[in-house]
């Protein structure tokens, strides 16, 4: 029996075509996909272009600003410089929003927020580590420099991830806080304040782009310190604040912010650059203190009642709103206004820090005419927590002034009252917006401005009556009260571990370049009938701390506080008390072959001593700043950067300081 042949009915066809097209999505997808990755390529390669073409413009400019002398010429290619500089930090954060726009861990925000000031990263040229450090090992330390070509590279390295090409992320500031404590161990094993690394550090000021430039390693360590807070308030501003999480992590990045700006504001002065002078560091650490309290606002709104109507909330929201927002930013306004800041603070800085001053303002009578239009009449229990708010008088004092209103028009028309205010503000806030040129092209700025006005306005229709002829009502001023004031945080340098690259040079307390000393041997002691006739103490190294007169070990030359460096061959700078003990123990009568270091008298150049002001430890000591070395001796710390520090009068110690070993 054959079969019979079925024609292809309606649904054959019909799988057929939606195959084929499921086929043509899965190819246009694909499509789509490469020519986004395409896009992103192309993207790249043009800001590179860019960032290429904004550095030879700016070595041009730093060149002729160098060679010039005219006073004229000279402030015409700092601007100049200024504009680069504005132009390669913004090519760079575009960078890095490309790179990182696959990240999941950075999620958009979702809600309106009025945008943060960053601070952009301090630059840097190409160093050279390999020449001085080689010099002076070889010179100083009596070592091989050659042999020291692995530290040398690897310190080379990590200034190359840390500053000269950083990562805008808690990985990049981690590198940074690296970088920075191997500067420390640097400072303490190399530097003298008779003589200095030789090395020239170049740096760009952050706020204008001019070069400046110093042989000292505190200038190496405070731009690194600056550039610290600068990547905490770029983390800050990129957090997602319409969410509880986001405003918190924020407050945290610009607590740090200003924390690490106020340290060097508090140990510095007569700055080479105009970025870290003290009054930039100032109105910098005001600034991250306002930015902060914003979020501290923006945490508390996010935690709105669930009554809309709870009086007492709103009114906390209109005093949150009116200090440390409001006010904190009235202070950054005036500090910028003031020179020398006004000459290099750019002006969409200060003019966007005016209009938050304004906006905050406005705000906090939007809220107060809240509790008063829609909010139930005030209780006699809460009356003097309302007081406090409009009247500004504690809880325990006498009323003074006028009394609150009693009645639901008469807090109605003091409501409206507000809402004018708070309509003024905001026109304000919106004409100072268009006043600059660069606020204009940020949209998510006038779109939170025009919302709240629209807002303002709308509520403002609600309560506006044909029959309000007498309204004479003055709305009185915000008494400011803040509870959460954020207070700056130092940066925690103990969460970031590391060790000493030139360990392999012994422990700091005694290999360094303050202390000159002589190496000794190898001297042969042989053992008598009470031993080899000395004590040791101490670890890494172990110091010989008696010899017994008449015994083997003065017989040999040892003498009191040598420091034991080998035994039989074997290095032993940083073995423990016990260790070089038991060595000892386990030789035979035929004696110990040990080679010591004599430790010379030093010599301090005359005067250095009252020249040279004391810190108070602003580290305080290597443990506590999270860097480990090898063994427990370590050397006294330094302070935290040297050049042109605060002294404290009656307190500038004298410190006997080595001489470069003959």
């Amino acid at each position: 029996m054959v079969p019979e042949e079925k024609p292809d009915g309606p649904g054959t066809g019909e799988e057929s075509a939606r195959l084929q097209a499921a086929g043509s999505i899965r190819k246009s997808c694909d499509l789509l996909a490469d020519s986004q990755d395409s896009h992103l390529q192309s993207r790249r390669t043009r800001i590179h272009q860019q960032i290429n073409k904004e550095l030879r413009m700016r070595t041009g400019a730093e060149n002729l600003y160098r060679a010039t002398s005219n006073a004229q010429v000279r402030e015409t290619v700092a601007l100049e410089l200024s504009y680069v500089n504005s132009s390669l930090q913004l090519l760079k954060e575009e960078l890095e929003g490309l790179d990182g726009s696959m990240d999941a861990d950075q999620p958009e925000s979702e809600g309106v927020t009025v945008p943060m000031i960053p601070l952009g990263l301090k630059e840097t040229k190409q160093l050279d580590w390999a020449t001085p450090l080689k010099e002076l090992i070889s010179g100083h330390f009596g070592e091989d420099g050659t042999s020291y070509e692995a530290e040398i590279r690897e310190l080379e390295e990590l200034r190359q991830q840390a500053v000269r090409t950083p990562s805008r992320s808690e990985a990049g500031l981690e590198l940074l806080m690296a970088y920075y404590n191997q500067l420390c161990f640097l400072e303490a094993r190399f530097v003298t304040p008779a003589r200095s690394l030789g090395l020239l550090f170049h740096w760009y000021d952050s706020l204008t782009g001019v070069p400046a430039q110093q042989q000292a390693l505190a200038f190496e360590k405070g731009s690194v310190l600056f550039n610290i807070g600068a990547l905490h308030t770029q983390l800050g501003a990129r957090q997602d604040r319409s969410c509880p999480r986001g405003t918190s992590r924020a407050v945290k990045a610009f607590q740090r912010a200003a924390g690490a700006f106020g340290l060097l504001r508090e140990n510095f002065s007569h700055a080479p650059s105009p970025d870290m002078s003290p009054t930039s560091l100032s109105m910098l650490e005001q600034l991250m203190t306002a930015q902060a309290q914003e979020c501290v606002f923006e945490g508390l709104s996010l935690q709105a009642p669930t009554d809309p109507y709870d009086c007492l909330a709103q009114l906390h929201l209109a005093q949150e709103a009116a200090q440390q927002v409001a006010a904190e930013y009235r202070l950054v306004h005036q500090t910028m206004a003031q020179p020398p800041v006004q000459d290099y603070v750019p002006f969409p800085w200060t003019t966007l820090v005016h209009v938050k001053a304004e906006y905050f303002r406005a705000l906090a009578h939007y809220h107060a005419a809240l509790a008063l239009c829609d909010g139930p009449l005030v209780a006699e229990a809460e009356l003097p927590a309302v007081e406090q708010v409009f009247l500004g008088l504690s809880a325990s004092s006498a009323p003074r002034g006028p009394a609150l209103p009693q009645e639901r028009e008469e807090s109605r028309k003091l409501g409206k009252a507000h809402l004018k205010r708070a309509i003024l503000g905001q026109e304000e806030a919106l004409r100072l917006h268009a006043v600059c040129r660069a606020l204009r092209r940020v949209d998510l700025l006038q779109a939170v401005l025009a919302q709240a006005l629209r807002r303002s306005l709308a509520k403002y229709s609600e309560l506006d009556l044909e029959d309000d002829f007498f309204e004479t009502t003055e709305a009185p001023d915000i008494q400011p009260k803040t509870h959460q004031r954020p207070k700056a945080r130092a940066p925690s340098f103990s969460r970031v571990k590391v060790a000493d690259i030139f360990h392999r040079l012994g422990p700091l307390s005694v290999f360094s370049a303050k202390n000159r000393w002589r190496l000794v041997g190898p001297i042969h002691v042989a053992r008598g009938e009470g031993g080899f006739g000395f004590t040791l103490r101490g670890d890494s190294p172990v110091l010989i701390a008696a010899v017994v007169p008449g015994g083997q070990a003065e017989a040999a030359g040892l003498k009191e506080g040598d420091y034991i460096v080998s035994v039989n061959g074997q290095p032993c700078r940083w073995w423990k008390h016990a260790e070089v003990v038991a060595q000892l123990k386990g030789m035979g009568d035929e004696g110990v072959s040990l080679q010591v270091v004599t430790l010379l008298p030093s010599v301090e150049p005359p005067g250095l001593g009252a020249r040279r002001p004391g810190l108070g430890a602003l580290l305080r000591s290597q443990k506590e700043c999270g860097r480990e070395t090898p063994g427990p001796a370590r050397a006294s710390p330094r302070p935290l950067l040297g050049w042109s520090c605060k002294a404290k009068r009656g307190k500038t110690g004298r410190r006997l300081s080595p001489a470069p070993q003959p």
